[in-house]
């Protein structure tokens, strides 16, 4: 007894002497590599995008590395210690979502922040980019799978509440995003068949019913902009027509760093936001979308994998959601500028400028981190 209890406290030891310091600090390698690659790439960009605007590179340099801070912040914890805090983030997140809807601060004709002045501004639908699905994760993992019809409801009201309020400030891209993070948790916990069907057939009636009673005019021209871009060349149609041009013009290996026409001429507008991939394309060309797409691919294969080795059902259904989400991000945002789905305002991971939303995505890879760090430490337990 007491030689098998040696034993174990020697293989314990060795195997802390043999720990690299990324594993001391529950850091997975190849995440860390995959996103300081991207990091670096997306300021290269951002600096060619913005017209050489040295605030807006800082500003996202400084939000970069505030987002590595809080992921490996967050790697420290261990699901089920993440698990605990679940309701009430939710809670908290939802309060905050209502505040957004009473006295939030608007810009652009959105009602999406909450200002503090001389302390921070922030947009709360960005923290439910990970507060969803956990929620989601939380509360199956609570059940036997598969999911009972009553489980399944309690999921998707849990999951319909912030997507209602975030639509209504408006911001239907986010909202969209939000409500697949949490149908994914649903779907991976084993959802049957004949209710994925069922979904499916009432895709045409509530999209019917959203053109009518929910989407506001300027969404619903974006649908119509969609179809027919060619319609408003001058107004709604503009975007999408000089942002194809700008992916075409690019050809195989494309202009040239700080060459694109479309963006430095004014042509392409929201260039460092949602249309960034077209000043990319337009400068890099074909090779230079390619390699970005490696590298996303890299990224959520290294996802799925994390999600495959989880060991608690928890940590799988949120590691899983979250690389699917990603998936999602990356899918849309290329799809709208291409012209291949409407424009949803959905900003492309990592490359796109923003704060909050860095922040949050880079947060979320440290839950990824946390999720697979911690499996030898729950497998003692």
């Amino acid at each position: 007894m007491n030689s098998n209890f040696d034993r174990s406290i020697s293989d314990e030891d060795v195997f802390k002497r043999r720990a690299t310091l990324l594993q001391r600090l529950h850091i997975d390698g190849w995440l860390l590599l995959i996103l300081l690659v991207l990091g670096a790439g997306s300021l290269f960009v951002l600096y060619s995008a913005s017209g050489k605007n040295w605030d807006l590179v800082i500003k996202q340099a400084s939000s970069f590395g505030l987002g590595i801070f809080a992921a490996i912040v967050i790697a420290q914890f261990e699901p089920r210690f993440m698990a605990r805090w679940v309701p009430l983030a939710y809670v908290v997140g939802v309060g905050l979502l209502v505040v957004v809807e009473i006295m939030g601060h608007t810009a652009m004709g959105a009602t999406r922040w909450i200002n503090i002045p001389g302390v921070i501004r922030f947009q709360p639908s960005e923290f439910m980019k990970i507060i969803m699905p956990a929620t989601i994760a939380w509360y199956l993992a609570r059940h036997n799978l598969p999911p009972k019809l009553k489980h399944v409801t309690v999921s998707l009201v849990l999951i319909v509440i912030p997507f209602v309020l975030i639509a209504k400030q408006p911001d239907l891209g986010t909202g969209l995003l939000i409500l697949a993070s949490g149908g994914f948790v649903v779907f991976m916990a084993g959802l049957q068949w004949r209710w994925i069907l069922g979904a499916l057939a009432a895709v045409v009636p509530i999209a019917v019913t959203m053109w009518f009673f929910v989407l506001r005019e300027y969404q619903k021209q974006r649908v119509l902009t969609f179809l027919d871009p060619e319609s408003d060349p001058l107004g709604t149609g503009w975007n999408i027509i000089q942002s194809k041009a700008a992916i075409g013009s690019g050809g195989v290996l494309g202009k040239g760093w700080l060459l694109g026409t479309q963006s430095h001429l004014d042509f392409l507008p929201e260039s460092h936001t949602d249309f960034i991939i077209a000043v990319l394309s337009e400068e890099f060309g074909m090779v230079g979308v390619c390699i970005l797409l490696l590298v996303y691919l890299v990224l959520i294969a290294r996802g799925l994998v994390i999600t495959a080795q989880a060991q608690t059902l928890f940590g799988k259904l949120l590691a899983g959601s979250l690389t699917m989400t990603f998936f999602v991000y990356v899918f849309v945002n290329i799809g709208m500028v291409s012209g291949l789905l409407p424009v949803v305002g959905v900003p492309l991971p990592f490359i796109s400028y923003g704060g909050t939303h860095l922040v949050t995505l880079l947060s979320g890879f440290g839950v990824l981190m946390a999720v697979h760090t911690h499996r030898k430490w729950i497998a003692q337990v």
